[in-house]
């Protein structure tokens, strides 16, 4: 029978360890109950476990329920070993949230629930220390269901009130609920399994109370996964033995794992089922089992094996950085080998030398954790490193959209990359993407360039600290058919994100806690002006006679000593728990600018400027000229209304039809008036290659308009723009009104493919203009179709209306064809100082085009790839349509 892996994760102190010792018990694995307090806890092996009475290391160990196996990961429970926490997620089939009876849902398990939920693991909950004093089985229940989730229920009580909610919480289950009045066991696993449900039990761990009856619920309604045949495998940690031998902690996701087996291509020595301390060794790991396997040097937490592709990256990050001191006498090299190692177990140390202040840095999660580390080193290594005062980990994102440009040619090399960088939700980290077409730059290259995105923490402009909740997408992109390296891709990638940076709006973010704060009631007052001194927020959760609870979000930077305050003016009565909350505007970015001193034109290591190669010599182009240089001519995308242009473009099709039957569901850009006819015109088209920048920067309290390197363009060298009336054109072609007459949605989508063809052969800016007047209530919509832009006109407003408007305002700055054959329409074009094509002149140019490029350049064409010729219909010229 398959393993089932289940974790065990909870708030500190809320009994996980204890429940793990009563699991193991009644399953068999141990003798004897362990304790905590008495330092002989099956899975809290190491030294430094059994003086502090925490878990700081995940441990595996194996027992069985009936015939059935389990294997268990205990996990550590405090924040500050988070990330070890963290990494188990990726192997659970089934987690068991503990909950403290006493302390209820406290803020470390709003954590965990986030996590389990994105790591969409299955839950089941155990209510802990119900023998405690005050204690309420139904207050409990209550703020569980209302703190996690509604679909958790009581499965302690299996009477018609239970079976009534498990049917609320599918349809399915429902209807066989009210036609049979009851539910299979076979679907209540099934519930479980798509996390529909989170069974709930209630209990002591100490007093073995209520653990038997987890257990028979584990067993009866969370059935062992089911694993494909080929071989696949999932890395979660990395440790070493007493030997010192490596060790890669990984599970066995599909296939067997047998010794001698390559994973990653390096050969498995050895394979360990660890149970506890204790191991023994197999020749074969079938799928779902956990192993430790000795050989493999390269494998890192969170790698896919075989089958299983692509790698974990965590969620959790630290909030500290710490300066490396060394002892007298030792090197800094030789320091940095030890810490490498270390770092291979705990990656999120992200080991660093700093070349500008020549000091070793290390990232951590808190003053607990760099006191484990500190005394992990003198004992595994004899080093007596210290870690300096834990600074504050700020990350920097942009709150508009701009796009990126980075060239690098020297002799020889050549490279040009343009990026779309655009702010994400809060929390969503870095995210990358690519809409270049590969005719226009081949695949390898454009995956290349996503390595290099994704291969380096990118430093910000304001304070050097790490981007985050951006998408940067690929838009443009040039090789050279000799002269360019992969080497060459990575320096244009770097300096196109950087130079990006430089013309956004940055922001500085910062770390929050989400804290719970219990104090005695005469105590409230003091407690919420602190916590408005340290710029957070708060509610008042209960209060009563004697003691009051204090929950809210407050910065890390203020709330980090807040401890040792709180134990002063309460007498040692105050109890604070605090969890990462994630990272939030900064609460002072103007002192923390000014603390970091950062120059980012001076960091020569992130330079934001480009290198070209004129007289067979390369020379340095500064970043706010690049666009004067550039060979890309900005990829022929909107910079401020890219997202709306890309989101609008996967709906062209559907769009289309909608309109045509008064169905106007998307409605993305509206058209107010000929002032913002012309911004948009403009910020869509007409400043690409022309701009100055100013290097002012201006750093600002939140909420107020935080810019840096704010841009002054200039309009020059602007392109030649088409104004095409589409329904005037479809009905002045006749193959195009024929097919109108037909389905008027397909006689547009010719007309915009015809266009679209001849843009990609002349590089005309084309906007195409349809009709959508009478539609009540549209506000007009512009969608970026492959290469051309398709305006659909707002109600009451007509396309030689719109024309009209735009030859108004745009005509006399700007070189402008129109493409009509309405006769009005054409006096008032001239008047503006526009060319002028009818719908015949029009066709006759586009014939003559494509003519030249089938002749011209098809001929030279080989018949392999994908070319521009190749979706030029046969039947496009309309003598032969």
């Amino acid at each position: 029978m398959n393993q089932t892996v289940i974790g065990i994760l909870a708030h500190v102190d809320a009994g996980k360890t204890t429940l793990s010792e009563g699991l193991l018990y009644l399953g068999k694995s141990t003798r004897h109950l362990g304790r905590v307090d008495n330092r002989d806890a099956f899975l809290d092996t190491d030294l430094m476990e059994k003086d502090r009475g925490i878990t700081i290391f995940s441990k595996e160990a194996r027992f069985h329920i009936g015939d059935r196996p389990f294997t268990l990961l205990d996990t550590p429970g405090h924040t500050d070993f988070s990330a070890e926490m963290e990494r188990t997620l990726q192997v659970l089939d089934l987690a068991i949230l503990v909950v403290s009876g006493a302390d209820g849902v406290q803020g470390h398990t709003l954590t965990l629930w986030r996590l389990l939920n994105q790591y969409k693991i299955p839950v089941f909950i155990f209510v802990n220390k119900m023998d405690q004093a005050g204690t309420d089985h139904d207050l409990l229940m209550d703020q569980i269901r209302r703190q996690l989730d509604d679909a958790c229920i009581d499965f302690g009580k299996q009477d018609g009130d239970f079976y009534e909610q498990l049917a609320m919480c599918d349809e399915k289950v429902m209807e066989a609920y009210l036609a049979s009045g009851e539910i299979s066991r076979e679907e209540i696993c099934r519930l479980a399994a798509e996390r529909k449900v989170f069974p709930c039990f209630f209990g002591s761990a100490l007093k073995l109370e209520g653990v038997a009856e987890l257990m028979a619920g584990m067993n009866s309604y969370f059935l062992p996964p089911v694993y494909p045949a080929d071989f696949a495998g999932r890395v979660f940690k990395i440790g070493r033995d007493s030997q010192n031998n490596r060790m890669t902690f990984m599970k066995v996701t599909g296939g067997q794992l047998k010794v001698k087996d390559e994973i990653g291509g390096e050969k498995v020595n050895q394979i360990r089922l660890y149970n506890g301390l204790k191991y023994e060794t197999a020749e074969t790991a079938e799928a779902g089992t956990i192993c430790a396997v000795t050989g493999p040097m390269k494998t890192r937490a969170g790698d896919g094996l075989g089958a299983e592709t692509g790698r974990h990256l965590p969620v959790l990050e630290p909030v500290l950085t710490c300066s490396v001191i060394l002892p007298q006498g030792l090197h800094a090299s030789q320091a940095m080998d030890r810490l490498r190692q270390l770092e291979e177990e705990i990656p999120e140390l992200q080991i660093v030398w700093e070349e500008e202040v020549g000091e070793i840095q290390v990232r951590l999660m808190g003053d607990i954790q760099t006191e484990i580390l500190e005394r992990m080193l003198l004992e595994r290594f004899g080093l007596g490193i210290r870690f300096g005062e834990g600074r504050i980990l700020y990350k920097e994102t942009i709150r508009n959209t701009v796009e990126g440009v980075g060239h690098f040619e020297p002799l020889r090399h050549y490279a040009e990359v343009h990026l779309l960088l655009e702010p994400d939700e809060r929390g969503s980290g870095l995210t990358f993407a690519s809409r270049v077409s590969e005719n226009d730059l081949d695949r390898n290259w454009q995956r290349l360039i996503l390595t290099h995105l994704g291969e380096k923490i990118h430093k910000g402009v304001l304070t050097g600290a790490p981007i985050t909740d951006m998408k940067i997408t690929l838009i443009a992109g040039k090789a050279h058919t000799k002269h360019t390296e992969g080497g060459d891709f990575r320096q244009a990638t770097y300096r196109a994100v950087r130079q990006g940076l430089m013309k956004a709006e940055s922001e500085i973010l910062e770390p929050f806690y989400a804290f719970r704060l219990e104090i005695p009631a005469s105590q409230v007052g003091r407690a919420m002006t602190d916590i408005e001194r340290m710029s957070g927020s708060f509610s008042l959760e209960s209060s009563g006679e004697e003691t009051a609870v204090i929950t809210g979000q407050a910065p890390v930077a203020t709330m980090r000593t807040y401890q040792r305050e709180l134990a002063a003016y309460t007498g040692g009565r105050g109890q604070l728990s605090c969890t990462l909350a994630g990272y939030g505007p900064c609460h002072d970015p103007a002192q923390v600018y000014e603390a970091a001193a950062y120059d980012p034109e001076a960091d020569l290591r992130n330079t934001p400027d480009s290198v070209f190669c004129a007289h067979g010599a390369g020379f340095i182009v500064p970043w706010y000229e690049v666009e004067n240089y550039m060979h890309l001519d900005g990829a022929g995308v909107s910079v401020d209304t890219a997202r709306v242009l890309e989101e609008a473009a996967l709906k062209a099709q559907t769009s289309a039809r909608q309109r045509q039957t008064g169905r106007n569901e998307s409605r993305d850009l509206t058209l107010a008036d000929e002032k913002e006819l012309e911004q948009i015109f403009v910020r869509t088209f007409g400043e690409i290659r022309r701009k100055t920048y100013d290097s002012t920067r201006t750093i600002k309290a939140p909420g107020e308009d935080d810019y840096v390197y704010k841009p002054n363009p200039k309009k020059k060298d602007l392109p030649h723009y088409l104004l095409v009336d589409g329904y005037n054109i479809i009905f002045g072609w006749e193959d195009l009104a024929d097919l109108a007459g037909h389905d008027m949605g397909a006689a547009r989508d010719r007309l915009m493919e015809i266009l679209s063809n001849y843009q990609g052969y002349t590089k005309l800016r084309i906007i195409l203009v349809f009709d959508a007047y009478k539609v009540a209530g549209f506000t007009g919509e512009v969608i970026h179709w492959h290469n051309i832009d398709v305006v659909f006109t707002k109600e009451a407003e007509t396309a030689d209306q719109y024309i009209e408007k735009t030859a108004h305002e745009i005509g006399r700055r700007y070189k402008v064809t129109v493409a009509t054959s309405d006769g009005t329409e054409q006096v008032i074009i001239r008047s503006q100082g526009c060319l002028l094509l009818s719908a015949r002149d029009l066709r006759e140019e586009i014939d003559r085009t494509m003519k030249e490029l089938r002749e011209t350049h098809l001929s030279k064409t080989p018949k392999t790839g994908n070319y521009l010729g190749s979706y030029i219909p046969e039947d496009f010229r309309p003598e032969e349509s």
